[in-house]
Formats: C-alpha cells, structure tokens, sequence
C-alpha cells in the first residue's frame, strides 16, 4: 500500500520566512544579592551596557532579582499584571526597552499572582509593551544524594502553556532552566516556526558541567534553530550556586558564543539565513515521519476547537 505521507503537512504550521537580516544578541550573565533594589539597577546597567555594543535583542538570566530559593521566592514576588510599583523589576524592563528600542526577553522572576507564585519570564518589544509572559512550565524537583536538592514545587506554581511570541529580531520561543530538558516543549516551538529559543536558567554545579551545554546544543541541533541561554554569575557564598556558562548555540548546533562563571555582556550575531542553508543541507523537516509519529499541540487543537 502506498504511504500518504505528506512531508510538509508534518509540522504544522511551516515556519515563517526569515524577513530580517543579522543582528546582536547580549547575554548579560549577571551577579545577584539579597539586596533588590541593587539587582534591579544593576541588571539596568548591564541591558543598557549591551545596547551601547549594538545589541537589540537582550536576555537576562533566571531570578536575576532575587535570591534563588524557596524563601526568598515569597518574599521577592511581584504582581506582574498590576505593573507600577507592583512591578518594580518589569517596570524597569518595559521603560529600558522602549528608551534603549531594543527587544528584552527579561529572564525570569518570582511573580504573585493570587495566592500562587510563579517562575515567570517577560518579553518586552522596542514600544516597551509587555508581549508575552511565560511560566515555568517544568518545575525543577531535583534529589541527588550528597550533591544536590532542591524541590521548587514547594512554593512555585507549574506554569501551564507553551509560550511563543514574535518580536522585531524574529519569532521566539521561551522556557525557563528545567524547561530545557523536555525536547517535546522545544519541538512544539519549532513546529510553530520559532526562529529562536531562549531559556534564562540557573543549573547548578553537578548537573551543570554535564548536561548545560549539551542540552543546549541538542535542543538547537534537532530542531536546526538558534538556542540561547543566560545564568546568574557564580556565588560561591550564596545557598545555591549557578554554574554560569551563559551560551548561543547555532542551527548545527556549534557554539558560537560562551562564557565562564563570572559577571559578563556576552555579545554575539544571529543569522537566520544559516537556518535556511542548515535545513537545506540537512532537511530533516522533509525527512521527518510524519505517517509514523507526529508530536500533538494540544494547546493548538484546544484553540482551534473553540473557533
């Protein structure tokens, strides 16, 4: 019996063309203290220390105004949609935005929302407006004996959906440090045609040397899309200690800009057309068995069935 597999019909919809030409991305790997006004201007310094080195678009790293941990993350929360003085963190994003006109996909910080707290990244465009807020989706529960625990669904609340948002440098999708270990979520993005894939994270020093770069480089090379991702500077004196090592990975999954652990604006140039001669040289999208197995975007069908 002949297949009536339809190659372009496995991933639906196909991906947008690539209408910009190269531009800068920073990675502004950033120390963070218990002190929040501190973080926020300081974080400020960095976004507009990037945009003076002609980057337009901008990640931070995850809990960049906040110590990581589960009591500080009560404390540090702030009530996002409200904005104003609610917000003091998102406010500074969405006013350094639309000064700079830069995009900033804010990394992450604890967000109130009710009686639940959230790991919560905010994309702000170049008008400063707010165009998507993501949730951690996969919550870091982790148990290593004698290396590390950590458990966040303690006081953090699982975000419930796939976040992708297009932005003036193209279209992203965005995760938040655990999120990066479930290709599905990666996979569901690319199927919706992202450009790119940002991830603010915070692994730490065990799992961190063994699968960050790896992970990195794996979710960029399946998908053949450029991955980047932004930590806290190390501090060996707080309760959890971040590895570092904030990343671009391109679509053949190389690394084209890296780190170590200390404060740093990592800058460096995204091509989309790399994508076009990556897919072409290798095209999977074509190859992919689409009348074998196919990846359901529930959140999709959901959408489509109340229309």
């Amino acid at each position: 019996m002949a297949s009536v597999y339809k190659p372009d019909q496995a991933r639906v919809p196909p991906a947008l063309p690539f209408p910009i030409p190269p531009f800068k991305i920073a990675l502004c790997q950033l120390s963070v203290t218990a002190d929040k006004e501190r973080n926020i201007a300081h974080a400020r310094k960095a976004i507009e220390e990037a945009a003076a080195k002609g980057a337009e678009l901008v990640l931070l790293p995850e809990i960049w105004n906040s110590p990581y941990s589960n009591d500080s993350f009560p404390v540090y929360a702030e009530e996002i949609d409200a904005g104003g003085d609610a917000s003091p963190s998102t406010a500074m994003l969405s006013e350094v935005a639309r000064t700079l006109q830069i995009t900033i996909v804010g990394g992450s910080i604890p967000e109130r929302c009710g009686d639940r707290l959230y790991n919560t990244c905010c994309v702000f465009g170049k008008d400063g407006k707010l165009k998507a807020k993501h949730r951690k989706i996969h919550l870091f529960d982790i148990d290593i004996p004698g290396k590390i625990t950590f458990q966040e669904s303690k006081t953090l609340t699982a975000g419930e959906n796939p976040t992708i948002v297009d932005t003036d440098v193209g279209r992203i999708g965005i995760g938040i440090c655990y999120d990066i270990r479930f290709q599905e979520l990666a996979t569901v993005y690319a199927s919706r045609g992202a450009h790119l894939l940002c991830y603010p994270g915070a692994f730490n020093m065990t799992t961190g040397p063994l699968h960050w770069e790896l992970l990195q480089r794996a979710r960029a090379a399946d998908n053949q899309l450029y991955v980047a991702t932004c930590s806290p500077a190390r501090d060996t004196g707080s309760g959890y200690t971040a590895w570092g090592h904030s990343t671009l990975v391109g679509p053949f999954g190389e690394v084209l800009a890296t780190t170590d652990h200390e404060e740093a604006v990592v800058i460096s140039e995204i091509d989309y057309s790399q994508m076009e001669l990556r897919r072409a040289n290798l095209p999977l999208e074509k190859q992919r068995r689409g009348d074998l197995y196919q990846l359901v975007d529930v959140q999709r069908l959901n959408s489509q069935s109340t229309k």
